[in-house]
């Protein structure tokens, strides 16, 4: 919050504080504050795994030494990564990174995959409102929004968006589509922290998704599709974009964001 104060997107008032520039947001990539040391260390494991440095098992000695990382430290990392879904421990001894997209084509058939399952399950005949669940997640994408874009963490952002599609799935109550969806989602989580789009980018995403939550929150479905069919057919275009110029240039020069 004190980042945006300070870049003018907010300005502190009585009952908290109320936006007055969005513009003034496009500075704060030069004001949010360095990763932490655990965050920079979960960074260069990411990226050492998606560009294929890392072997399929690994020990806590290797991880140690290659990382110059305290028994501590390494325990929490293994722990968030064992609950992001992209490594396992080994019965007995070590660990084993699980599948993952690294490569273009992989991470193009993801969307298209995406592009057929996500606008069918909104016309399943068994999909049930969950009126709780997605105004929780628009009040979410609301707050996005409003300016909590701009100083959201990357990773958090991706749990944010991805959460919101996977409610909406949720309510198809079509048991394959919402595993397919999961599944896809551990796979391309460490892709998506690294894309190289800016974050106003990511907030016109965002609306796009309230645009999605208010049809479906007012019985219209098949509007919804069409909108979640147009919303993923732009953003696989952006994503793929990211990616070639990620291949490019593998030190991005902006603070990466995460759509969904």
């Amino acid at each position: 919050m004190s980042l945006l104060v300070r870049a003018g997107v907010l300005v502190p008032g009585e009952r908290g504080c109320r936006i007055v520039d969005l513009g003034a947001a496009e500075a704060l990539p030069v004001l949010r504050e360095p990763p932490s040391e655990d965050e920079a260390a979960y960074r260069r494991i990411a990226d050492d795994r998606v560009a294929g440095d890392l072997p399929e098992r690994i020990t806590e000695n290797e991880l140690l030494r290659r990382y110059s990382l305290t028994r501590a430290r390494l325990t929490r990392l293994l722990r968030r990564m064992a609950q992001e879904g992209w490594i396992e421990r080994l019965p007995g001894h070590g660990w084993t990174f699980l599948p993952i997209l690294t490569s273009l084509e992989a991470y193009e058939d993801s969307y298209r995959f995406r592009l057929v399952i996500e606008p069918a399950a909104l016309l399943e005949p068994r999909w049930t409102l969950d009126r709780h669940a997605l105004e929780a997640r628009r009040a979410e994408q609301v707050w996005l929004i409003d300016g909590g874009v701009f100083e959201v963490p990357d990773t958090r952002l991706f749990e944010m968006n991805s959460g919101l599609h996977e409610t909406i799935m949720e309510c198809s109550r079509n048991a394959f589509f919402i595993e397919s969806l999961r599944r896809v989602d551990r796979l391309r989580r460490l892709i998506d922290y690294r894309q190289m789009l800016d974050r106003d980018v990511t907030r016109e995403r965002c609306q796009e998704h309230v645009a999605i939550l208010d049809r479906i929150l007012s019985r219209k479905n098949e509007e919804a599709s069409d909108l979640m069919r147009r919303h993923l057919s732009k953003l696989r275009g952006l994503k793929t974009v990211a990616r070639e110029r990620r291949a490019v240039d593998p030190v991005p020069q902006a603070q990466p964001a995460s759509l969904s």
